[in-house]
């Protein structure tokens, strides 16, 4: 998936930074809505920790709020 062509020219740089404010939003709200999913479906701390290239202890420091 290559959305990088959607994004502004990063020469303009407020419309560039502008969009990395975004994008950050975007991620943040999708990894919460899967992550939500995943704990729903079964999912352990691990499993989900594996899936998102970061340690357990990082996941659940970042997402424990979400419904386990």
């Amino acid at each position: 998936m290559n959305l990088t062509r959607h994004l502004p020219d990063p020469g303009d740089i407020p419309t560039a930074l502008a969009a990395v404010v975004a994008l950050r939003q975007v991620a943040d709200h999708y990894e919460a809505h899967v992550v939500t999913l995943a704990l729903q479906r079964g999912w352990t701390w691990s499993q989900i920790a594996e899936a998102l290239g970061v340690t357990k202890q990082a996941a659940h420091r970042r997402l424990s709020h979400l419904k386990d």
